[in-house]
């Protein structure tokens, strides 16, 4: 239903760039190799629930990711983004010590599944505040849905707790551009406060062919989490990255 809604979004915005007659339109796919930091999760946030990392129950990784990001530049320094970042990973373990999670108890030294789901929707604009010589330099704002699950399996028994949000996010971005092929691009989305954070960081280096056609790779983290009455849940996440934009 999200990906619906996100889909029909990005399609008006093209339709209306397009019956403009103006290529201020531009698509960004990103491919990700990802590794799992750190997990750790209670539920519920109370007595009744066992702390416990995924990373010894499903390891570090590496799993594959992709995110497509569509931007409508409403003339040279204010733009509208669109994003979606979806990731989730399966894998069978075993746990060393007896968990509860969600109600549910599951027994140490059996194999047991889990899943991890953190699928993200965002909306957001951007302004270019400067650009002068090589340097290009955003601010803005994010709106971000998050749509998140853990489930856990043993022997034909499981257990899950999603969760769908809102989460504001602070933009910035930075780009030096080192000569007309070459480019260093740095961007960030978090934000911080009450009971949780979330940060998307991203450095990379890109190459430009021509008006229409980039490359990029880098590196980008993904870290945050809450810490609620019902949930405690803070992941941190590594990726190698690469993809392509293209202008239109």
């Amino acid at each position: 239903m999200l990906f619906r809604s996100f889909t029909t979004l990005l399609l008006a915005i093209f339709a209306v760039s397009a019956s403009a007659g103006e290529k201020r339109f531009e698509i960004s796919v990103e491919g990700a190799i990802t590794w799992q930091e750190r997990n750790k999760v209670q539920i519920p946030n109370d007595e009744s629930g066992t702390r416990f990392s995924l990373v010894d129950i499903a390891g570090n990784g590496p799993w594959p990711g992709a995110r497509i990001q569509f931007d409508w530049h409403l003339n040279d320094r204010h733009s509208l983004r669109a994003l979606a970042a979806p990731f989730a990973y399966e894998e069978t373990g075993v746990s060393d010590q007896d968990l509860d999670f969600a109600g549910t108890r599951f027994e140490a030294g059996e194999p047991l599944d889990a899943k991890y789901q953190f699928n993200s929707w965002r909306i957001g604009y951007r302004f270019q505040y400067y650009d002068k010589g090589p340097w290009d330099l955003w601010v803005g704002a994010t709106a971000k849905i998050r749509d998140a699950e853990i489930r856990l399996q043993q022997n034909g028994v499981s257990s899950q707790d999603g969760n769908v949000g809102f989460v504001p996010l602070l933009h910035l971005g930075a780009r030096y551009q080192i000569n007309d092929h070459w480019y260093l691009l740095g961007e960030f989305d978090g934000l911080a406060g009450g009971p949780g954070r979330a940060f998307d960081v991203a450095l990379k280096a890109g190459y430009r062919f021509n008006d229409r056609w980039e490359i990029d790779f880098g590196y980008r983290t993904l870290e945050g989490g809450a810490d609620t009455d019902d949930v405690y849940n803070f992941a941190w996440f590594n990726s190698a990255v690469a993809g392509f934009r293209y202008r239109f």
